[in-house]
């Protein structure tokens, strides 16, 4: 009884969200249908590769990408998967060179779409696919590194090594070499992800600082320790699903995979510990809650949403503690909160932080000194595809949950 009671629960929190959001009454697949067919529509053809023209090699327009293969698969629809492949393959050429990229720039964002190629590489075997991921996986060979063999975010931010960066890079290298029996590929991912623990996570809050400068020296930089000053959501966002994305691949049974799944579970402590309980979303700055210009943010939410549950769905954490909870806890939240319907019918997805980064001034000429003045003053917008994407994946997820499990009190 008490199981059936606590399935009912959850049914009924998720119908209250639903409906009190744009999309009353959708089961999570068909939420995250909903926003990718808005997207798809938006966007149109603006995301291919056109000499003179917008569309970019970039990590947004890959990580879209790939959400949308992802969604492809499960959904069963192969309209998705064709979106995504029209935009992956036009910046191909027929010798599978990437028009618009430069690995000499050494910037770990440009490794991200190689995840979309990946993965259609698996459906059709094409040579050209394979040469995108090699020149992909060849900059990862030549990335410049701290002493300890960390990746430099980018060149031009040299002995910094920032949360983004772990996803940007990790999945496809731990995938690459899964996929193309490169065991030093799967090596070095987990060991990007150990390093980043070790200097990044802060015991007192749970939680990791966004970026950490292996000289100590820069602006914004602790004399002591070297990290930033302040957890922003996003960058912890990556983080955990670069670690439960490369745990696909990484092969069990090894000290440095357990040792993964250790700082997966550090990580997804630290979410649940400072999930705001009343939206049951997270804020930007993630400890600073109601603090004057904080504000519950769309991108970051979705993307501890889709940690949280594939990693209950992967065997990661139990089904019966509370990752599983705060994760139903959290996609009711996403709909309540960020979701919307436009009056064109499309689905809207709100209050997501446009960027946030680290040394120099961004578009208004403020300092990116990370603070968490400067953390609150970026844009705030709708759509953006460093939430869609995630939102997209967090419906595939959620949809996949197992009825949860009550634990048993002890005696």
């Amino acid at each position: 009884m008490r199981k059936a009671g606590i399935a009912l629960l959850f049914a009924a929190w998720a119908t209250a969200a639903e409906a009190s959001s744009g999309l009353p009454g959708a089961t999570p697949l068909q939420c995250s249908e909903a926003l990718a067919q808005s997207e798809i529509a938006r966007h149109g053809s603006a995301l291919e590769f056109k000499a003179g023209a917008k569309g970019t090699w970039s990590y947004t327009t890959g990580f879209f990408s790939y959400a949308l293969l992802r969604l492809s698969r499960e959904s069963g629809d192969p309209s998705y998967g064709a979106y995504a492949a029209h935009v992956v393959t036009s910046y191909l050429a027929p010798d599978g060179s990437i028009r618009g990229y430069d690995p000499k720039e050494h910037n770990l964002d440009l490794v991200t779409p190689g995840r979309a190629v990946l993965q259609l590489y698996e459906q059709t075997h094409e040579p050209k696919l394979a040469q995108a991921a090699k020149a992909l996986r060849g900059q990862l060979e030549g990335q410049p590194r701290t002493s300890e063999g960390g990746f430099y975010h980018k060149g031009i931010y040299p002995n910094q090594i920032w949360l983004d960066g772990l996803y940007m890079s990790g999945p496809f290298y731990s995938h690459y070499g899964a996929l193309f029996g490169d065991p030093g590929a799967l090596a070095d991912a987990a060991h990007q992800i150990l390093i980043a623990d070790q200097h990044l996570y802060d015991p007192v809050s749970g939680l990791y600082y966004h970026a950490w400068d292996a000289t100590h020296t820069l602006l914004w930089a602790d004399p002591l320790t070297g990290h930033s000053p302040n957890f922003w959501a996003r960058s912890i966002g990556w983080y955990a699903m670069a670690i439960v994305d490369e745990l696909d691949d990484l092969p069990r049974g090894q000290p440095s995979t357990a040792s993964v799944q250790s700082v997966l579970r550090r990580v997804l402590d630290g979410i649940v510990r400072w999930q705001d309980p009343a939206s049951g979303v997270w804020w930007q700055v993630v400890d600073q809650g109601p603090r004057a210009g904080n504000y519950r943010e769309a991108s970051a939410s979705c993307m501890f949403v889709y940690a949280l549950a594939k990693a209950v769905n992967q065997g990661l954490v139990p089904p019966s503690g509370p990752y599983q909870a705060a994760a139903r806890k959290g996609y009711a939240g996403l709909l309540h909160e960020f979701i919307r319907r436009e009056g064109d019918g499309r689905v809207s997805l709100t209050q997501c932080c446009v960027v946030a980064g680290l040394n120099n001034r961004n578009a208004a000429g403020r300092v990116r000194d990370g603070s968490f003045d400067y953390y609150v003053s970026e844009p705030v917008v709708d759509n953006d595809l460093k939430g869609v994407a995630p939102f997209i994946l967090a419906g595939l997820e959620v949809q996949r949950l197992p009825e949860p499990v009550p634990s048993i009190p002890a005696r």
